[in-house]
């Protein structure tokens, strides 16, 4: 179980994350969606609500380049399944989920950014809660060690997950020309020891760990496992 804060601050650019749990009292589902940038474009945008959802916008309209990338719903609200990705595949998943698919089948018709030389994985979750029982799953979809002829593609489901635990998983293992994409299944972190206290505890918290010259926007939401009534903060460097 690896410390999440530290996890952080030891990258110094672990392009977009997200991070799924459950409270270390049990009560609610956690999760957290972040950006960062090393490109004038990529740091100009602010998290905004949409409706029971988010969206990226340009912190500045006159200075945005190219919004193909950048500009995306991360989280988005399905009945009783709650859906969090780096990128437009939120309403791929959205729509599949909405016509019957599953996680997995939705994003059988997406693949890695083309942005090549990196090639960004797509990193997608989906929390299901549902008369008082809780479980996600999460994606990763990337190029084969660089190879854009070759798609991967991985899918790790938790059921019942266990209080005071969570997943991270995010786009690059650190920085580098091109980024090396992230390896391996996502981490487990320890969400125990007042991280998840109360939400503005863990939005500080995570915030503060982000590299201060690459962190754009955090996204936090706590849902009540028992209800599904939630609350959520968002943090924006450009303010």
């Amino acid at each position: 179980m690896s410390n999440l804060e530290r996890e952080l601050r030891e990258n110094t650019y672990p392009g977009r994350g997200i991070v799924i749990g459950r409270s270390a009292d049990g009560s609610k589902a956690v999760t957290a969606y972040f950006i960062m940038g090393r490109s004038s474009n990529s740091r100009n945008r602010v998290f905004v609500e949409d409706g029971e959802g988010i969206r990226t916008q340009a912190f500045d309209p006159s200075k945005m380049e190219d919004p193909s990338l950048i500009i995306y719903a991360p989280v988005r609200v399905l009945g009783n399944k709650t859906i969090v990705t780096n990128g437009d595949q939120t309403d791929t998943i959205y729509e599949g989920l909405d016509r019957q698919m599953t996680f997995e089948q939705s994003l059988r018709t997406r693949e890695f950014e083309p942005d090549g030389p990196n090639y960004t994985p797509r990193i997608s979750g989906v929390m299901h809660i549902e008369n008082g029982k809780y479980n996600y799953a999460m994606s990763i979809l990337k190029s084969d060690m660089g190879d854009p002829s070759s798609c991967l593609r991985f899918t790790f489901a938790f059921e019942n997950p266990k209080a005071g635990q969570g997943r991270f998983i995010h786009t690059y293992d650190g920085d580098g020309s091109p980024l090396p994409s992230f390896t391996g299944e996502p981490t487990p972190v320890d969400l125990d020891g007042g991280f998840t206290a109360d939400i503005d505890t863990f939005t500080s918290r995570v915030w503060d760990a982000l590299n201060e010259d690459n962190k754009v926007s955090l996204f936090v939401r706590f849902i009540n496992i028992a209800d599904g009534t939630y609350e959520t903060r968002i943090v924006n460097k450009n303010i």
